[in-house]
C-alpha cells in the first residue's frame, strides 16, 4: 500500500509537469521524424544518383563532348549545362539559384590536352614494347585544368566522392583515346566501335552484403538506424523531469519529512524508478509504433522489428533503467533545478555524441573511441543495433548487456553514496 500510494503521488506530479511530458514524448517524436526524413532523403539522393551538377563546356572539340557524355552515363549526376560564354560569376549565381552543390568548367584546350596526352602515352607504350612510337613534347599545361566550384557547406566526403566520379569519367575518355591511338599505330586503321565497346565496357559487378546475425535481418535504412537511436535519446531525456522532481523534493524538505513518517526513503526511491521506468517503456512503444505504422504514410521505410521480441523487451527495460538511474543520480547531486536541467541536457548530448548516436563510432578519433566505452548510450545503442540491424537474438547481445549492467550498478551506488553524504537517508 505504501508503494502504491507513493507511485500514485509520483504519477500526479508527473502529469502536472506538462513541459516535462513534452520533452519526453513530443520533442523526441518530432526529432525522430525530422532526422529520419532528412537522412532518408540523403540516402535516396545517393541511391537514385540524381545529384545536381552544373557544367560549362568552353571546349569545342569532341573529347569534351565525350567527357560530358561519360559523366552523364555514370548516372550519379543530374546535368545542368550552361553556354560556353557563361562567366564565373553567372555560374556561381546559377548554382545558388538551382541549389546545385558543385559545378565543372571545361577549359577551351581540353580536347587538345586529351589528344596530346593520349599520343604521348601510346607512344611511350609502343616504345616500351620495342615498337616505334611517336612522342611529342608536352607543349600544353598538365591535364588538370578542369575547374570545380562547390558550395562552402558541402562536406569533405561529398567533395571526394564527386571528384572521384568525375575523375573516373575523365579517365574513361583518356583511356579510350589511348586505346584508339595504340590500335591505329599497330593496325594502321581506326579502332572499330564494336571492339572499343567490348574492350572498355567490361565491368566487374560488386555485391554488397550487410553483416548480420541471421538471414532474416532487414536491409539497413534510415529508419532502422534512427528510430532505435533517437528512442534512446528520448529515454535519457527523462532527466529533465525526474532530476528536477528530486531537486524540488530536496528543496521543500520532502526527504527529511519521510524520516518522520511510517515509511522509508527506499520506497520513495523505488516508486520514482518504477514510475519513470514505465515512462521510458511507453516512449519506446510510442516511437516504435510510429516507425512501424506512421512512417510508411509519410514516404519513409517502415520499422522492421527484431525477430527476438523477448530480447527487445529486456534490452528496452535495461536501457530505460539505465536512463532512470542516470537521472536520479543527477537529481541527488544537483543543488537547484536549473543545475539539474542544464547539466542533464548538456551531458546527455555529450554522451550521445561520444556514444555514437550522432557520429558513427568508426568515424571517431581513437581517443573518442576509448571514451565511448564510458557512455551508457554507447552500450544501449550497440544493444539496439544488434537487434534491429543485425537481426540478433538475446545470446548475440549478452556481451553488451554486462557493461550496461555494470554502469547501472555504478549509478545506483553513486546515488546511494550521495544520499548518505547529504544526510537525505
Amino acid at each position: 500500500m505504501k508503494l502504491r500510494a507513493t507511485i500514485l503521488k509520483d504519477v500526479r506530479i508527473l502529469l502536472r509537469d506538462r513541459m516535462g511530458l513534452v520533452m519526453m514524448f513530443v520533442m523526441p517524436i518530432i526529432l525522430v521524424v525530422i532526422v529520419t526524413l532528412i537522412q532518408s532523403n540523403t540516402f535516396d539522393l545517393i541511391d537514385k544518383k540524381a545529384l545536381p551538377l552544373v557544367i560549362c563546356n568552353r571546349d569545342t572539340g569532341q573529347f569534351s563532348k565525350d567527357f560530358v557524355h561519360a559523366v552523364d552515363k555514370l548516372g550519379m549526376f543530374k546535368l545542368d549545362e550552361l553556354p560556353a560564354s557563361t562567366d564565373t560569376v553567372t555560374i556561381i549565381q546559377h548554382m545558388r539559384q538551382k541549389d546545385a552543390p558543385i559545378s565543372v568548367v571545361i577549359p577551351p584546350i581540353f580536347s587538345a590536352q586529351i589528344a596530346e596526352k593520349a599520343k604521348n602515352l601510346s607512344g611511350k607504350a609502343l616504345n616500351s614494347f620495342g615498337l616505334e612510337g611517336d612522342t611529342v613534347a608536352a607543349r600544353l599545361a598538365a591535364l588538370n585544368s578542369l575547374t570545380l566550384y562547390y558550395k562552402p557547406e558541402v562536406e569533405q566526403s561529398f567533395k571526394i566522392s564527386a571528384q572521384s566520379a568525375l575523375g573516373s569519367a575523365l579517365q574513361m575518355v583518356q583511356s579510350r583515346q589511348v586505346l584508339r591511338e595504340l590500335y591505329h599505330a599497330i593496325n594502321e586503321k581506326p579502332l572499330p566501335d564494336s571492339t572499343e565497346k567490348e574492350m572498355l565496357d567490361q565491368k566487374i559487378n560488386m555485391s554488397t552484403i550487410a553483416i548480420t546475425k541471421s538471414n532474416a535481418a532487414p536491409v539497413p535504412n534510415a529508419t532502422q538506424h534512427n528510430v532505435p537511436a533517437w528512442t534512446l535519446f528520448a529515454m535519457f531525456f527523462v532527466v529533465m523531469s525526474l532530476a528536477g522532481s528530486i531537486v524540488r523534493e530536496k528543496i521543500n524538505g520532502s526527504f527529511i519529512r519521510l524520516k518522520t513518517l511510517p515509511t522509508s526513503f527506499g520506497v520513495a526511491l523505488l516508486s520514482k524508478q518504477l514510475t519513470y521506468l514505465v515512462v521510458t517503456l511507453l516512449q519506446a512503444v510510442v516511437i516504435f509504433s510510429i516507425g512501424m505504422w506512421i512512417f510508411p504514410h509519410i514516404g519513409l521505410p517502415a520499422l522492421n522489428m527484431p525477430p527476438d521480441m523477448f530480447a527487445l523487451l529486456l534490452v528496452t527495460f535495461l536501457c530505460g533503467w539505465c536512463a532512470v538511474s542516470y537521472a536520479i543520480c543527477i537529481g541527488v547531486f544537483a543543488k537547484t533545478q536549473e543545475q539539474a536541467n542544464g547539466f542533464g541536457a548538456v551531458s546527455i548530448v555529450i554522451l550521445a555524441v561520444i556514444g555514437g548516436l550522432m557520429i558513427p563510432s568508426f568515424a571517431m578519433p581513437d581517443s573518442f573511441k576509448a571514451w565511448a566505452q564510458f557512455s551508457p548510450l554507447h552500450w544501449c545503442l550497440r544493444l539496439y543495433y544488434g537487434l534491429f540491424l543485425e537481426g540478433g537474438k538475446l545470446t548475440d547481445v549478452l556481451t553488451n548487456i554486462l557493461p550496461l549492467l555494470l554502469i547501472i550498478a555504478v549509478l545506483q551506488l553513486t546515488t546511494f553514496i550521495g544520499l548518505k553524504t547529504k544526510s537525505l537517508i
